[in-house]
């Protein structure tokens, strides 16, 4: 049975009992060189033969995560002793020169449970340096890849349906894709909106991230109807999943869809009857990218679920078809009022 992010996440983190290893200090005379290490354990950012993170190394998840293929991820940042991070007008965390963000993908019933991929995001003093690191065979440490890879993946979705994929770990400039703000590259999950710490953490994150504490209507969990309603979750779902790119400082600014939480108003630019840019395949032949009451009639959805790489969004970071993201956002164009005759 899959154990879902919460456990996989746990099981980097926790110490593993009295046989655990004492973890390293991160190295941030390495942290901060220009240098691109071979190795991940060169950072100091994981216990020594592990994926569990040293000591220092706050771990954090989001409200709504991006989807990547079924994948649990387990998230931490580091940030250089005594340095915080600040809470702009926006929301937007920003992190001080020397932070460390680190997510680690992996399924709980693939790789015996190990990590596959770790992706570091390294704040340095010309800005923010993308590195992907696959985890070697035995699970001790990872290893440069900076023209990414392909690695074959079997897991069960969460309907029991098991998959087979060519999971692609992207190369160092693929990460520019979605990380690209105003052309440098920026996180994207780690908003006040979005971000959450357990319990046992709460403290010291608010200790470290100057208002934090601040009263912000946290994201809805897209998967918890308890959270807001079918609308206000598929907004989360397309700002968590699209926005990143689909924003007019991203790298599909020139689309006109904008899909962000709060900025973007429910009209054209958002999709509502938005007709494609340029004709293509990827409209699928149909007019709108959102027709209200049609989701069967809307490209957005077309793409969605599409694997063609001439069609499919996004373009990158999947292989796999996220049926349930689709059947939400299926649900919202449904329950929208028709405005024209299709």
């Amino acid at each position: 049975m899959k154990l879902g992010a919460a456990a996989f996440a746990a099981a980097l983190v926790c110490a593993g009992g009295a046989m655990a290893l004492p973890p390293p200090s991160p190295n941030q005379t390495v942290i901060e060189d220009a240098a691109m290490p071979r190795k991940l354990s060169e950072f100091g950012l994981f216990r020594a033969g592990g994926a569990e993170l040293s000591d220092g190394v706050l771990p954090y998840d989001l409200h709504t995560p991006l989807f990547s293929d079924y994948a649990d991820k387990a998230r931490g940042i580091w940030m250089p002793p005594g340095a915080k991070a600040t809470v702009d007008a926006d929301g937007n965390v920003r992190f001080p020169v020397g932070t460390v963000l680190i997510k680690s993908f992996g399924w709980a019933d693939a790789n015996d449970g190990k990590p596959v991929e770790t992706r570091l995001l390294i704040h340095r003093s010309d800005g923010w340096t993308a590195l992907p690191y696959v985890w070697d065979a035995d699970g001790r440490d990872a290893t440069l890849a900076i023209g990414g890879r392909r690695i074959p993946v079997s897991f069960a979705e969460p309907d029991g349906t098991t998959r087979s994929i060519s999971y692609a770990v992207p190369n160092k400039n693929q990460c520019k894709e979605c990380h690209a703000l105003d052309g440098a590259i920026a996180p994207i999950g780690p908003k006040l909106r979005n971000i959450r710490f357990g319990a046992a953490y709460r403290t010291n994150a608010a200790g470290r991230i100057e208002g934090l504490s601040r009263q912000v209507a946290a994201l809805p969990a897209w998967d918890n109807p308890a959270s807001g309603s079918v609308a206000e979750r598929a907004r989360a779902y397309l700002d968590v999943n699209c926005a990143h790119c689909h924003n007019p400082k991203g790298s599909a600014s020139n689309s006109g869809l904008f899909l962000r939480w709060t900025d973007d108003p429910d009209g054209v630019n958002y999709g509502i009857e938005k007709r494609p840019t340029a004709a293509g395949r990827g409209s699928g032949g149909m007019d709108f990218a959102v027709a209200p009451g049609h989701p069967e009639a809307s490209f957005l959805i077309y793409r969605l679920e599409s694997l063609d790489p001439g069609i499919a969004m996004p373009e990158v970071g999947r292989a796999t078809v996220h049926k349930e993201g689709a059947a939400l956002l299926r649900q919202w164009i449904a329950g929208m009022e028709t405005r024209s005759a299709h």
